[in-house]
C-alpha cells in the first residue's frame, strides 16, 4: 500500500481542490477495500448524490473527505438539512477521512466512521452564507469528529502507520450492533456510556466511575430523571452484545480486539 495520494491524472486540473479530488479518489480506489467485508470497493460514477464509493458484496456506501494538516476537531460537509435527512434514512452513506500532509501529500490518516456512530450531536450546523455569496442562505454543517467515540474511528493508517485489515475488520464487527433497529435517542444513549468509558482510559471500570457522568449525561437527556438507571440498562446492553464483559460485582471491562 502506497501512502502518497500523487498520481499524474491530477496535473491537468487547475484547481487545487480538484486535484486533491482526483488523487485522493484515485487512492481510496486503489488501495482501499470495505471494512465490513474486506472486498475491494468500487467508485460510483460522478456526481452520485449518495456516496463516492460502494462495496459491491456486502452493499455498504462510503463518501470520501479529504483534509489537508491536521485532522482537527471538525470536518466540513454539504447542506444541513440533507446530512440530517441522512441521519433517519437507510442510504446514509458511511464516511472515509483521508488526511494528508499538504507539502508531501503524503497520507497521516486514513479512517472509516460507520454511519451506525452518526446521530445528531455530531453535525453542527454552520451560518448561512451571506447575502453576497453567490449561494446566499445556504447553510452548511460540519462533522463533529472529536464527539464520536474512538471505537468509531477506525483507522487504517494511523499517524502514518499502516493498521492490520483484521484489526480494521474486527474493529467493524465490534460495533454493528449498533446497526440493530433503534431510535436516534436510544443509540445516542448507547453512544454516550461508550464515550464515557473511553474517557476513563482504564482496562476496567466500575459502575460508580460511570455513575461520575451522570451530570453530562443529564445535561444532554434532559427528559431522562432516572439517569443511574439507564446507566445499568445501557450497560446491561453492551454487555449482552460483546462490548464489554462483567468481571466482578459492579465492575466491566471493555473486551480488546485480538
Amino acid at each position: 500500500m502506497c501512502l502518497n495520494i500523487y498520481t499524474p491524472d491530477a496535473i491537468k486540473y487547475k484547481s487545487n481542490s480538484q486535484k486533491i479530488r482526483v488523487m485522493s479518489e484515485y487512492w481510496v480506489a486503489r488501495y482501499a477495500y470495505c471494512p465490513s467485508c474486506g472486498n475491494t470497493i468500487n467508485s460510483y460514477a460522478n456526481n452520485q448524490p449518495v456516496a463516492d464509493f460502494y462495496c459491491p458484496k456486502c452493499i455498504e456506501d462510503f463518501e470520501l473527505k479529504s483534509k489537508g494538516g491536521k485532522l482537527g476537531k471538525k470536518i466540513a460537509d454539504g447542506a444541513y438539512s440533507t446530512m440530517i435527512k441522512r441521519l433517519v434514512s437507510s442510504n446514509n452513506p458511511n464516511f472515509f477521512f483521508l488526511n494528508y500532509d499538504r507539502d508531501t501529500l503524503d497520507i497521516l490518516n486514513f479512517l472509516v466512521i460507520p454511519k451506525h456512530f452518526f446521530i445528531l450531536d455530531h453535525i453542527e450546523k454552520r451560518k448561512p452564507l451571506s447575502s453576497s455569496a453567490k449561494r446566499a442562505g445556504w447553510v452548511g454543517c460540519n462533522i463533529v469528529i472529536e464527539s464520536i467515540p474512538e471505537s468509531g474511528k477506525i483507522y487504517y493508517i494511523k499517524d502514518r502507520k499502516r493498521i492490520s485489515k483484521n484489526i480494521v475488520l474486527e474493529s467493524w464487527r465490534r460495533t454493528i450492533f449498533l446497526r440493530e433497529s433503534m431510535d436516534l435517542d436510544s443509540k445516542g444513549w448507547l453512544l454516550d456510556i461508550i464515550y464515557c468509558i473511553e474517557i476513563l482510559e482504564k482496562e476496567s471500570f466500575s459502575l460508580s466511575d460511570i455513575y461520575s457522568f451522570e451530570p453530562y449525561l443529564k445535561s444532554k437527556h434532559l427528559n431522562n430523571h432516572n439517569i443511574k438507571a439507564k446507566i445499568r440498562q445501557q450497560l446491561q446492553i453492551l454487555r449482552d452484545k460483546g462490548y464489554i464483559e462483567f468481571i466482578s460485582r459492579g465492575r466491566y471491562k471493555i473486551v480488546t480486539i485480538r
